[in-house]
């Protein structure tokens, strides 16, 4: 994974500092749709949905001035169902090289042209979901055809050079097995992974939560001894030694969310993430805090 330039690292340790004084968020996710071209069984997005309220490109500057995250995940639904997605890109990339914007997309829609107009509007780091590195993650996400377009289009747009493509595999009970196929998968295209813990807040499904802690074990001790100097493997090793204690423990103590980070909805509402979804409009973002992390 390519190294942050300089300023960009100082940049954000600065307004970093700041925020965690003014008690601001960190990392701001912005849902910029609710439709999706998946169905995932993991997701309770899915389908296209009401799109009229959406926030328009010139509205996210406002929640920019109030927030002032240091990254940004715009993400969805399917934030490429949006036409419009470069011109909000650049309403959130502030002049300083603020924020680092990860796109957190299943790529369905993702082309080499696209790709490299999302990087000149200001993406930093292209999210790629991956939940099997095979047809199964069609079958998963009920989109047929969906590995076949990953395995045309993510080598094509790692050709470029440019190191910012990550898979993101969230793991599962069903994927558990195959977590390091995913890895194989993202050395052959070239490309960064990540890993993710599923939860069942979303949904509700149990059955998709790990509960076998010695495959568990396993895997991700296969994981850690794939680790190298190119920071191929982004998870870093608290990351996963934390994704270890969610699924030994059903959950995690502690959690910060709606002081170091929340989610603005596409229709411009506060929650604390998304998987609890009491809203709060931007000027109640202390109440937020209140009510949820400090409780």
């Amino acid at each position: 994974m390519q190294k942050l330039p300089l300023r960009q690292s100082l940049e954000i340790i600065r307004q970093g500092s700041l925020n965690w004084i003014a008690g601001r968020p960190i990392v701001v996710s912005f849902e910029v749709t609710d439709s999706c071209t998946c169905y995932c069984r993991h997701c309770d997005h899915g389908g296209p949905r009401d799109d009229s309220n959406n926030l328009r490109p010139e509205e996210f500057g406002r929640y920019m001035d109030t927030l002032k995250p240091c990254v940004v995940q715009v993400s969805g639904g399917e934030p490429l169902m949006r036409d419009d997605l470069e011109e909000v890109v650049r309403n959130i990339k502030q002049p300083n090289t603020l924020p680092y914007i990860i796109l957190v997309s299943s790529w369905s829609l993702m082309t080499p042209e696209r790709y490299l107009r999302l990087r000149e509007a200001g993406v930093d780091q292209f999210s790629v979901s991956l939940d099997f590195p095979d047809k199964r993650h069609d079958d998963f996400r009920v989109v047929p055809g969906l590995f076949d377009h990953l395995n045309d289009v993510v080598p094509k747009c790692a050709a470029f050079g440019h190191d910012d493509i990550v898979l993101n595999s969230c793991i599962t009970s069903e994927n558990l097995p195959h977590i390091n196929d995913n890895a194989d998968q993202a050395r052959k295209w070239g490309v960064n992974l990540c890993y993710s813990a599923y939860s069942a807040r979303r949904t509700g499904n149990r059955e998709l939560f790990p509960t076998d802690l010695v495959q568990l074990k396993t895997q991700l001790d296969r994981v850690e001894q794939r680790r190298d100097e190119t920071n191929w493997l982004v998870s870093a090793p608290t990351t996963l030694q934390h994704t270890r204690e969610f699924f030994e423990n059903d959950g995690r103590p502690g959690c910060k969310a709606g002081l170091r980070f929340l989610v603005v909805t596409a229709d411009g509402m506060l929650q604390p993430c998304s998987m609890h979804f009491k809203r709060y409009p931007l000027d109640q973002q202390k109440r937020l805090v209140e009510e949820f992390t400090m409780m």
